[in-house]
C-alpha cells in the first residue's frame, strides 16, 4: 500500500483510540464506562464485571492516559514508524486480552480483541515507499 494510506491507517487507529480509550483516563470516567461495560458483558452472557478497589482504578486510569497521550502523537504526527510500534502494541494487548478471555469467558472482550486484533494487522501491512526524483 501506498504510504499515505498507510498514514490514514495510523490516524483511524489513533481517533479509534482516542474514542475507546477516553473513559479510562479518570477515576471518574471509569466508574462510569466499568458499570456500562459490566451491562454490556452481561448483555452478551457473561456475568457482572468484578468490583474494582482504588489500586485497580489507579492502574485502569494509568494505562488509559499513557493510550491517550500516544494517540494524540499518532493524530499530530501519523508516520508508519509510530504506526509500526502501536501494531506491536496492539499484538501485546489482544495477547492479554486473549488470556483474560480463556481465563474468565467474558464475551465483552471480544468487542476490544476483534478491533484491537484488526489494527495490529493492518499496522504490519507492508509499505510501498514513493519512488525517488530523479
Amino acid at each position: 500500500m501506498k504510504t499515505t494510506t498507510f498514514r490514514k491507517i495510523v490516524l483511524g487507529s489513533a481517533i479509534y483510540d482516542l474514542i475507546v480509550t477516553a473513559p479510562f483516563a479518570t477515576p471518574w470516567s471509569f466508574a462510569y464506562a466499568h458499570e456500562h461495560l459490566a451491562v454490556i458483558n452481561q448483555a452478551l452472557g457473561g456475568t457482572p464485571l468484578p468490583a474494582f478497589t482504588p489500586f485497580h482504578v489507579l492502574f485502569a486510569c494509568l494505562l488509559g492516559s499513557v493510550v491517550l497521550v500516544w494517540s494524540v502523537l499518532r493524530v499530530s504526527d501519523p508516520q508508519a514508524r509510530y504506526g509500526r510500534f502501536d501494531g506491536v502494541a496492539r499484538f501485546l494487548f489482544t495477547t492479554w486480552m486473549g488470556w483474560t478471555l480463556a481465563v474468565t469467558g467474558a464475551p465483552l472482550l471480544w468487542l476490544f480483541i476483534v478491533p484491537e486484533f484488526a489494527w495490529g494487522v493492518a499496522q504490519w501491512l507492508p509499505v510501498r515507499s514513493p519512488p525517488e526524483n530523479r
